[in-house]
C-alpha cells in the first residue's frame, strides 16, 4: 500500500477509536499541580515570572475591560504550545495540524470579540467597515471588502497555524527519510544531514512556541478593536 507524506497528519486510531481527544488532553499531564504556597519552588517562580511578563506585554495596549481575557488567553497560549510541541516527540500526533481543530478554537474566540464590540460600542465597531473620508462612489465596494476581511480573520488564524506546523513537520520527515536512505551509502553526507535535522528540530520547537504566541497576539489585537 502506497502511503502519502500527509498520512502522518491524519488522526490516529486504536481499535477504530480516534485518539484525537487523548492527544489533546495528554499535554496537561506534564504541568505541575497547583500548590497552596505562592512560590513552592524555583520552577513555580520561573513560571510565575514568565506568565506575568507575557500578560503584561500582551495586555499593555488594551483597555481595562479587555484585561478580563487575561486568564483565558494565557491558558490558550499554554494549551497551544503543548499541542504544538506534542508532535515533535516520536510516535505522537499533533492535533493542531488539523484545520478543523484550529478553526474550532479560532472561530468562537473571534466571534466573541465581534459580539463584544457590537454590544459595547456598535458605532465604533461598524465604523471599522468604512474608513473616514471615503468617496461616495467607493462606499459600497469598501464596505464589502472590509466585511470580507473581517469574516476571513478566523480562517487566517486557523490556516496560519496549520500551514506553519505542517510545513515544518513535512520538512523534518523528508530530511529524516533522505538521511536514512543514504546512511549506508554516504555516511559523511548522512552525518551532515543529521546535524541539519537537529537544527531544524530546534527551529521547529521555536516555531511551535512562536505560532502559539502569534495566535494569541492576533486575538488580542482583534479584542483591542472591540473594547
Amino acid at each position: 500500500m502506497t502511503l502519502s507524506l500527509f498520512d502522518q497528519f491524519m488522526s490516529p486510531t486504536f481499535l477504530r477509536i480516534p485518539l484525537l481527544v487523548l492527544a489533546m488532553i495528554l499535554p496537561w499531564l506534564i504541568f505541575p499541580n497547583p500548590v497552596p504556597q505562592w512560590r513552592a519552588s524555583r520552577l513555580h517562580a520561573l513560571q510565575n515570572w514568565g506568565m506575568n511578563r507575557f500578560i503584561y506585554e500582551l495586555f499593555l495596549p488594551l483597555n481595562i475591560p479587555g484585561h478580563k481575557w487575561a486568564a483565558m488567553l494565557t491558558s490558550l497560549m499554554l494549551f497551544l504550545i503543548s499541542l504544538n510541541m506534542l508532535g515533535l516527540a516520536p510516535y505522537t500526533f499533533t492535533p493542531t495540524t488539523q484545520l478543523s481543530i484550529n478553526m474550532g478554537i479560532a472561530f468562537p474566540l473571534w466571534l466573541a470579540t465581534v459580539i463584544i464590540g457590537m454590544r459595547n460600542q456598535p458605532t465604533q465597531s461598524l465604523g471599522h467597515l468604512l474608513p473616514e473620508g471615503t468617496p461616495v462612489l467607493l462606499i459600497p465596494i469598501l464596505i464589502v471588502i472590509e466585511t470580507i476581511s473581517l469574516m476571513i480573520r478566523p480562517l487566517a488564524l486557523g490556516v496560519r497555524l496549520t500551514a506553519n506546523l505542517t510545513a515544518g513537520h513535512l520538512l523534518i520527515h523528508l530530511i529524516s527519510a533522505g538521511t536514512l536512505a543514504i546512511l549506508s551509502m554516504l555516511p559523511p553526507v548522512a552525518a551532515l544531514s543529521m546535524i541539519l535535522l537537529l537544527l531544524l528540530t530546534l527551529l521547529e520547537v521555536a516555531v511551535a512556541m512562536i505560532q502559539a504566541y502569534v495566535f494569541v497576539l492576533l486575538l488580542s489585537l482583534y479584542l483591542q478593536e472591540n473594547v
